[in-house]
C-alpha cells in the first residue's frame, strides 16, 4: 500500500501532469508540422528543382530497377531513402525552430514579469526581547 500511495503522490504532481500535458499537445503538434512539411513545403520545393518528389529518392543496396516507387523498392530489398530522411529532416528543423521559438517568447513574458518582494525574516527571539526592554526603558522616562 506504501507504494501505491508513493505513486499516487508522484503522479499528481504538477511537473508529471504537466509533461504528461506537453506529450500529448507535442504528438499532436508533431503531426501538423508532418503535414505542413510533406503537403506544403515539400511539394513547392520539388516544384522548384523540376518537379521531383524527394520522398521517393533511395539509393537500392542490391542490384534491384530504380524505376520503382520507395515502398516497392523496400518490398524488394534494403534501401537507403535518402529523399524520406530529407523530408524528416526539414520536419525536425521546422519543428525545433518553432519550439525554440515558444522557449524564447515564455522566456521574455517571465522576465517582463516583476519578482515578488522577498518577505521579510521574522525577528528572532533575541531582537524580540531586546524590543521590549527597549519600548520598556523608554516608558519609565516618560
Amino acid at each position: 500500500m506504501a507504494l501505491l500511495q508513493e505513486f499516487k503522490t508522484f503522479a499528481v504532481k504538477g511537473n508529471v501532469v504537466d509533461l504528461a500535458v506537453a506529450v500529448i499537445i507535442g504528438a499532436a503538434f508533431a503531426k501538423i508540422v508532418d503535414s505542413l512539411v510533406q503537403d506544403v513545403i515539400m511539394p513547392v520545393v520539388g516544384k522548384v528543382f523540376g518537379g521531383l518528389d524527394f520522398s521517393n529518392y533511395y539509393i537500392p543496396m542490391n542490384n534491384q530497377a530504380t524505376g520503382l516507387t520507395l515502398v516497392e523498392a523496400k518490398k524488394a530489398g534494403a534501401v537507403i531513402a535518402y529523399g524520406n530522411f530529407l523530408t524528416i529532416s526539414l520536419n525536425f528543423l521546422i519543428l525545433a525552430f518553432i519550439i525554440f521559438q515558444m522557449v524564447r517568447i515564455i522566456g521574455k513574458l517571465k522576465r517582463t514579469e516583476p519578482a515578488p518582494a522577498p518577505a521579510a525574516p521574522a525577528p528572532s527571539a533575541e531582537v524580540v526581547l531586546l524590543t521590549e526592554i527597549r519600548d520598556s526603558l523608554q516608558r519609565r522616562q516618560n
